[in-house]
Parts: C-alpha cells; sequence; structure tokens
C-alpha cells in the first residue's frame, strides 16, 4: 500500500500531461491539423489490437530484440568475464573494444543490411551488437572489483579457476552484470524500433514509419503509445527479477 501511495504523484502527472494533450488538440490550441487527439489515438490502438495488427507487429519486433538481447547478453558476460580475470585476455581485447564502442548504433545498420540484407538477420545483429558493450563493460568492471579475500577464500577451500569463476566471482559481480543488462534492454528496443524503420517492413516500427507516410496519424501515435506501455513493463519486469536475484543483498544489509 506503502509503495502504491508513493507511485500516486508520478500517476497524476502522467494523467495530467494526457488530459492536457486531449485539451489542447480539442480546443485548437495546437496549430496542426495532423495531430490526433488523446481519444482518436487510444480508439486507434483499440482497433489494431482488436483487428490483430498491433499484436503481430509487437510479436515480430519482441522476438526480434529479445533473440539479439539473449545473444547479446551470453557473449557479454563470457568475454567480461575474461577480460576482467585474464590480463592478457584484457589486453587483447581492450583496444578493439574502444575502438568499436564509441561507434553509434546506426552506422552498423549500412554494413549489417550490406552483408545480411533487411530481414531478421540483419535486425537481430544490429540489436546484439547495441547490447554487447553495455553488458561487456559492466561484466569487466564488476568482475575487477570482486573482493580478492573472497577469490583467496575459494583457493583455500580448492576451488579450481572455473569453479571459482562460477561460485565466487560471477556472484560477486552480479550487481554490476544486471546493470549492464538493464541498460541493454532500452537500448536493445530502441534500436530494434530503429533497424524495422531503416529497413523493414514488419514490426512496430514499420508500422508507425508507415502509418506517418499513409496520414493514418491516429494508428502512428496508438504504436508510439504502445512502445512506452511495453518499454514500462519490460523494465518492471526486470526490475523485479533484479531484486529476486540480489535479494541477500537485502538480507545482509537487515
Amino acid at each position: 500500500m506503502k509503495a502504491a501511495k508513493k507511485r500516486l504523484p508520478g500517476l497524476a502527472l502522467i494523467v495530467g500531461l494526457l488530459v492536457l494533450w486531449q485539451l489542447t488538440v480539442q480546443f485548437n490550441l495546437v496549430d496542426s491539423p495532423s495531430v490526433p487527439t488523446v481519444t482518436e489515438s487510444v480508439d486507434a490502438l483499440g482497433k489494431s489490437i482488436a483487428n490483430g495488427e498491433m499484436l503481430t507487429a509487437l510479436g515480430e519486433t519482441l522476438g526480434r530484440i529479445l533473440i539479439g538481447y539473449a545473444i547479446a547478453v551470453v557473449l557479454a558476460v563470457a568475454l567480461g568475464a575474461l577480460m576482467g580475470t585474464s590480463r592478457f585476455v584484457f589486453y587483447l581485447l581492450e583496444p578493439l573494444t574502444e575502438l568499436l564502442r564509441p561507434i553509434p548504433t546506426a552506422a552498423y545498420v549500412p554494413i549489417a543490411i550490406l552483408l545480411l540484407g533487411v530481414g531478421n538477420e540483419m535486425k537481430i545483429t544490429v540489436v546484439a551488437v547495441a547490447c554487447f558493450f553495455p553488458v561487456l563493460l559492466n561484466t569487466y568492471g564488476g568482475v575487477r572489483s570482486v573482493d580478492p579475500i573472497l577469490v583467496d577464500t575459494g583457493r583455500t577451500f580448492g576451488y579450481k579457476p572455473f569453479a571459482r569463476l562460477i561460485k565466487i566471482v560471477l556472484p560477486s559481480a552480479l550487481p554490476e552484470i544486471l546493470t549492464g543488462m538493464r541498460v541493454a534492454l532500452g537500448i536493445a528496443l530502441i534500436v530494434g524500433i530503429v533497424s524495422e524503420m531503416l529497413a523493414g517492413n514488419n514490426g512496430i516500427g514499420y508500422l508507425i514509419l508507415d502509418s506517418q507516410r499513409i496520414f493514418q496519424v491516429p494508428l502512428m501515435f496508438a504504436g508510439i503509445i504502445t512502445l512506452a506501455i511495453v518499454g514500462y513493463f519490460m523494465n518492471f519486469i526486470f526490475v523485479r527479477l533484479e531484486a529476486y536475484f540480489l535479494r541477500w543483498r537485502t538480507a545482509a544489509g537487515s
């Protein structure tokens, strides 16, 4: 109940902004005939859900995003752990990482199109590349910050290097790894939508752009609203999972 009360001001702000949007358009305070009201956008959203158009687009987008995200997390955690535990691997990969990391993800799209075409493979690859570096850097930083005493204790108990990594290092670095994963999740949604807009024929990104081209503006706003809702719930679910996996911190602090 207390948590719900704390959220009331934020919810009230959202409702207030929606009401402001509705009244601004309804009373012609915006000098643009293309901006729909909230009710028109919600009505378009309901119709697109009823005829399956929005749900189909959402499924296509989320499928690509989650596959690319999963690939990035697996590779980044593995390489980040190696970079954090092996100085040779760190000095081998660190220059390449710092060379590629600043490149905007959108710059990879033309290369991906040339190599992979405009299908799912291209979009999944771009999402994976975009999500890779935040998870990699946070994993490396988390592994490097593990208390050496914990590692030495594991060595004293006879743990082999791989066992120390699995049972001591990665669990200790989990807060930083999850932080990188949370940042990457938001990036995955952004990049997935951008890739659909630049080179796609399905998904919510394509739906939004195509609706704008054919002047179905309420449907365009319905797609944007859908993205806002989906992004909110993706973050909400991740935060709950993060709290579950890090519940030991709460217990240790109590």
